[in-house]
């Protein structure tokens, strides 16, 4: 079993067991019926993943790591806000009629910001710094910006990143960590398309910067699993799982703004078959 796996099951029984119910509160999502979306939910879900180890895609069932990276790409280095520029149609629900999703995810991502060293955007300034001072402690993204909530089509899940590097002693690399934050997750359709998105990011942003990728710690305020999502995740993760796929990133890429969905690769990746129709609460 894979360690993503492992997490992954160990994650969806804690909140099936112990985890607390929604229904009869006053709950924001709906299902397209009308219904109310109740949930199970488990506050302070805390998983690492050991990217040195092993790239922690799932193997129960199949990831669709180009969509995933693609969006991950739209967000960071694209930094639009506009579901056009996507391969994917993931975000057509939230999207204006002319594509916007008002300020949201890429936008504050390109917003640029004044520093000391002069204007960057936030993903400017991650890579700066990396390069020119690794052992800071003030490596940090964040996309959850009060004053323009009102003017976003969707309010960020996964709203931000803080990189940290070390040096194990007598060791001539560096090594890049990173804690990514999320105030609610739904753990069927989008945790291990978080989980990847952003271990390849890490990936991305120790390759450009010349260092090793270590670990990633993905921190969920609320983790939940929506009422009708439950028989699904009982019947997946029931399932055999296989052994973790081997990641390349195309080791030619030495500058962010470059990499393409079509720069990374899982190989060897063998999974259960796909769950299909997976009900979403808007």
């Amino acid at each position: 079993m894979s360690l993503a796996d492992r997490i992954f099951v160990n994650m969806c029984r804690d909140i099936l067991e112990n985890g607390t119910s929604t229904e009869g509160e006053k709950v924001r999502p709906r299902w397209d019926d009308g219904t109310p979306a109740y949930t199970v939910k488990r506050f302070g879900v805390v998983n690492r993943y050991d990217l040195a180890a092993e790239f922690p895609i799932l193997t129960l069932r199949r990831t669709a790591l180009k969509s995933a990276v693609d969006e991950m790409l739209w967000i960071w280095q694209a930094k639009s806000n506009n579901v056009n520029d996507l391969h994917s149609h993931i975000w057509d629900e939230w999207a204006a009629a002319d594509g916007s999703i008002g300020k949201a995810y890429g936008y504050q991502m390109g917003v640029k910001h004044q520093y000391k060293e002069g204007m960057m955007d936030q993903v400017d300034r991650v890579i700066y710094d990396l390069k020119n001072h690794p052992f800071s402690r003030r490596i940090i993204t964040n996309i959850y910006v009060h004053q323009d909530l009102h003017a976003m089509n969707l309010y960020p899940c996964a709203y931000s990143m803080t990189f940290n590097v070390t040096q194990k002693k007598g060791a001539n690399r560096l090594t890049l960590n990173a804690v990514l934050n999320q105030r609610s997750q739904d753990v069927l359709a989008a945790n291990n398309w978080n989980v990847v998105q952003y271990a390849v990011l890490l990936h991305m942003m120790a390759q450009v910067c010349d260092m090793d990728a270590g670990e990633l710690l993905h921190v969920i305020a609320d983790a939940h699993i929506y009422d009708r999502h439950i028989p699904i995740i009982e019947e997946l993760i029931s399932r055999e799982p296989r052994p973790a796929p081997a990641f390349w990133l195309n080791p030619e890429i030495k500058d962010f703004y470059c990499f393409t969905r079509n720069d990374v690769r899982v190989d060897d990746y063998e999974t259960g078959p796909q769950v299909e129709n997976i009900p979403i609460a808007i």
